[in-house]
């Protein structure tokens, strides 16, 4: 591990010790979701983008396999979109991973005040395999619209469309585990009342 990184992580928890003995919750939850969002951004290289790119290509892959739209290349990261007029070469790079949407949100939930820590680990997780999901099928839609639309559609299909629609779901996300959660104790709940009737 790098010793710069080392060096920040030690003054994060120095930080958030001072903060918890001063009682100062606000500013713990701020100093701590903003400095484990970096920790986990900055140790994320280049292990975590790798297992992400790949679980994310490898979901791309089942929808090729159904449609035969596009070709994966696993090793390269890359998808191969077909059309009538140019085909697309599309990457999946680490900005298309979702890791970093994936660190802020485990991070906010590792610091959330109102949560216990089983409703942390459970929305932490639920996070994140939405995000994964999400993220597929965002570029299942890329795909399809270039697939349709020819390679002049990539631009609009993966700028455009394709981010509106992760980011508004992201949104949803945000919204039902940090508001709707709190005023009616929504979806932790509704998990465990499901989980008291099955066992």
């Amino acid at each position: 591990m790098n010793v710069k990184i080392l060096l920040g992580i030690l003054i994060w928890l120095y930080g958030l010790s001072v903060l918890k003995r001063a009682r100062l919750s606000a500013f713990s939850f701020i100093v701590g979701s903003a400095g484990l969002f970096f920790i986990l951004t900055a140790i994320s290289r280049p292990y975590w983008v790798w297992f992400f790119t790949h679980a994310v290509i490898h979901g791309v892959a089942l929808f090729s396999d159904v449609s035969g739209w596009c070709h994966i290349m696993f090793k390269m990261g890359l998808v191969y979109i077909t059309n009538s007029g140019n085909p697309v070469v599309m990457s999946i790079d680490y900005e298309c991973s979702g890791i970093i949407e994936t660190c802020a949100f485990v991070s906010l939930v590792a610091f959330y005040p109102a949560y216990h820590r089983r409703e942390k680990v459970f929305y932490g997780v639920f996070g994140l395999l939405f995000i994964y999901l999400i993220n597929v099928l965002r570029l299942i839609v890329v795909i399809v619209i270039v697939h349709f639309g020819g390679g002049q559609s990539f631009f609009m299909a993966h700028s455009v469309i394709g981010r509106l629609l992760f980011y508004v779901l992201v949104i949803i996300l945000y919204y039902n585990v940090f508001t709707y959660s709190q005023l009616a104790r929504g979806l932790y709940q509704r998990f465990i009342d499901w989980r008291d009737r099955i066992l």
